[in-house]
């Protein structure tokens, strides 16, 4: 027992505090502490700083490492003590496996046999085998190699501070993302609802506008109606006095020489009136005709001028309002949820009848036919081309523009006649008589109609054009309806008006015609909103469920008329 313990205390001071086993290639650090040299390996920096001593918390640098060779050598002995040791136990089968002895002279393994690539102890160096080989210490050999290592380790050092820089600036970046995420979505709430407020405030301005109107022309529907039916009741009895002097003898009321009915005054006078009749003339008595107040009776306008003013100007908020709102809904509609996208048209499907720009952006309507020749995907009848570009899925927003020569002339032209037929219809109204010889019939009247239909019918369906988007699978050969039963979403517009292709076609009434007509498409949620891309006001919505792949759709049969995708 004697002789155990102190073998143990040698044991426990060449015991690595790390792994507690012998000490492996000891190193010490700048405490002084020794490990093995795998240990100090397995020591992590904390953030990124310098790596700290296990047992007393100081840090050191792993360039400062340094071999103990001696306590090397104390270990091996102490080894090779408990190897004796295990002998004299019968633990001879132990010896022989120890790896960093000498299997046949049970030395330790310094030196390394170049010739052979065998270790070699002090006494295998000295034999017949290996006396005249190149035999070095196995320090020695290792030495490069483990300067190798060492480079590549601080090589893989060097990388692993990369990664953990790149990493704490990715997670910075990333924390200064979702910070700004975070007050994005504040100032979100904060406009939205500074939005509502204001919505509901000026919501409220208008209800009051109405309400105060409400008020006024109550009032004085009041006192029209007050003061219509007092002078009702006035000339009633006007009427009943007149009534009871009409039925009177004659004799009864000539014979009275002053009368006064209600205020006027009536003479009894007979008077001599000559009148021609038949080419003869003939006397007759008549009584003088019954004179009345200078007002006959009273007739007022139902509503002040100021009133009507207000109501006016009311109305034209309210158009303000709608317009306002609608290029708002637009605006929003496109900014902030769609994607724009640039497409181009496919030349395999256009129309002979149509030609392409070089850069498949813009298509005209020639009314000739430019080839002869038949593509299996090209509209044989129908003036129309489809886009190059499909779409099944998200949410994509694109324009196309319409140019019509002297357009902007039309409406020039359109609001002069306006004006001129307001001016006549003011006049009309001032001078307002009953006319019957300039009264057409209702014959004249329904062939007029039937005529102005026929043409405007024959007008709309030569001279018009049609966007939207239409199934890549859509038919193409022969008579087309066009319409969304048969894949096709669109408008068409015409020198006459708009309209959506529904059937039957749906008529619709912008606040503005459209120049450029923005197309958005949400494959998902099944709608195709087209909007006035100069005002952002909406113009009309097709809501459905798409199941083939989509492309832009155009149809054009309008001499003087082209087509541009934009952007």
């Amino acid at each position: 027992m004697a002789t155990s313990a102190p073998l143990r205390s040698l044991e426990e001071e060449v015991t690595c505090s790390i792994c507690l086993d012998y000490l492996r290639d000891p190193v010490t650090i700048d405490c002084g502490h020794v490990f093995c040299r795998s240990c100090t390996t397995d020591i992590r920096s904390v953030s990124g700083g310098r790596p700290f001593c296990p047992l007393c918390k100081k840090p050191f640098k792993k360039e400062n490492i340094r071999p103990v060779w001696q306590l090397a050598s104390l270990v091996e002995n102490i080894e090779r003590l408990k190897v004796d040791k295990g002998k004299q136990r019968g633990e001879a089968s132990r010896e022989q496996q120890d790896p960093r002895l000498c299997e046949r002279h049970r030395e330790k393994l310094h030196y390394y046999c170049e010739d052979d690539g065998k270790l070699l102890c002090v006494i295998c160096r000295e034999s017949r085998d290996h006396r005249h080989h190149s035999a070095v210490l196995v320090e020695k050999y290792w030495q490069p190699h483990r300067e190798k290592i060492v480079n590549h380790l601080n090589i893989l050092r060097r990388d692993r501070d990369r990664i953990q820089g790149f990493q704490s600036k990715g997670e910075s970046d990333i924390t200064a993302a979702l910070k700004k995420l975070q007050e994005q979505r504040q100032s979100i709430v904060a406009e939205f609802e500074q939005g509502h407020q204001f919505l509901k405030e000026r919501e409220q301005h208008l209800l009051d506008q109405l309400g105060k109107l409400e008020q006024e022309l109550t009032e004085n529907r009041e006192k029209y109606k007050n003061r219509g039916a007092g002078e009702l009741a006035r000339l009633a009895q006007v009427i009943s006095e007149l009534e009871d002097k009409a039925y009177q003898p004659a004799t009864e009321l000539m014979q009275e020489p002053d009368t006064t009915v209600n205020g006027a005054r009536v003479f009894g006078e007979r008077l001599l009136d000559l009148s021609t009749h038949g080419g003869q003339e003939k006397a007759k008595l008549c009584l003088p005709p019954l004179r009345y107040p200078r007002k006959k009776f009273w007739i007022g306008k139902p509503m002040a001028r100021v009133v009507k003013k207000k109501t006016g100007e009311l109305s034209d908020k309210l158009l303000s309002l709608q317009r306002g709102l609608r290029e708002f809904q637009g605006k929003l509609l496109r900014d902030l949820e769609y994607k724009k996208v640039s497409v181009t048209l496919d030349p395999h499907s256009a129309s002979r009848y149509l030609q392409l720009s070089e850069d498949w952006k813009c298509v005209t309507y020639s009314g000739l036919c430019h080839s002869h020749s038949l593509h299996p995907q090209q509209f044989d009848c129908e003036p129309g081309v489809l886009g190059s570009k499909g779409f099944t899925w998200g949410k994509v927003y694109w324009e196309v523009e319409v140019e019509r020569e002297g357009w902007s002339e039309d409406e020039d032209e359109g609001d002069e006649e306006e004006e001129g037929e307001e001016e006549e219809e003011e006049e009309e109204e001032a001078n307002y008589s009953y006319r019957y010889d300039d009264w057409e019939t209702d014959e004249d009247e329904e062939s007029l109609g039937e005529e102005e239909e026929d043409e405007e019918d024959e007008e709309e369906i030569l001279e018009s054009c049609m966007v939207g988007v239409a199934r890549d699978s859509v038919k193409r050969k022969g008579d087309l309806s066009l319409r969304p039963e048969d894949g096709v979403w669109a408008l068409r517009l015409s020198s006459a008006g708009i309209w959506a292709n529904t059937n039957p076609e749906a008529e619709l009434f912008p606040m503005l015609r459209p120049r450029r007509v923005g197309i958005a498409l949400d494959y998902e949620g099944g709608t195709v909103t087209f909007t006035n891309a100069e005002s952002q006001e909406l113009i009309y919505t097709f809501t459905t469920t798409f199941t083939r792949r989509l492309v832009p759709f155009l149809w054009l049969k309008w001499p003087g008329t082209r087509l541009l995708l934009r952007p």
